[in-house]
């Protein structure tokens, strides 16, 4: 196992407390973790994200898609019984699966559709006017910050 020595990050922000969460669970993920099913994300506009799943051979009552806590759970299971089919091949895998998404601070899901065999998923990213960037203007004297200039 690698261990890491945090303490220079912590030195250098102020107000990350999560952090070292998010760390401790990007290290600690198993390598061996299910790669079922193949998923895309991509940037769409500047703050507005799609998560694309392949879910061939699902539909959309086999498929349930929440937020919970932070995180996008998708999951599926199927349904339907193919006790009565006999396969020559089958490579369509529909065995059930949970596959979960860390969202970000302010990221909320705006909503979800099925079509083509591919699950989309859309995010945005709405950061609240009072968590913006500001300007904060430099005033010139000494006392400057109580209103009195010299």
């Amino acid at each position: 196992m690698r261990s890491f020595d945090l303490a220079p990050l912590y030195r250098a922000t102020v107000g990350f407390d999560q952090i070292a969460d998010i760390m401790d669970r990007a290290l600690a993920s198993d390598v061996s973790q299910s790669t079922y099913p193949p998923y895309n994300i991509e940037k769409t506009a500047d703050d507005a994200y799609r998560i694309s799943v392949a879910v061939a051979g699902f539909s959309d009552e086999d498929l349930n898609v929440e937020v919970r806590e932070n995180a996008l759970i998708v999951s599926a299971k199927k349904t339907e019984d193919d006790s009565d089919r006999t396969y020559l091949h089958r490579g369509i895998a529909t065995r059930a699966f949970e596959r979960r998404f860390q969202l970000a601070d302010h990221v909320r899901v705006i909503g979800a559709s099925h079509e083509d065999g591919m699950l989309h998923i859309d995010l945005k990213r709405e950061v609240p006017e009072a968590l913006k960037p500001r300007r904060i203007e430099i005033a010139r004297g000494v006392g400057a910050i109580e209103g009195k200039v010299n």
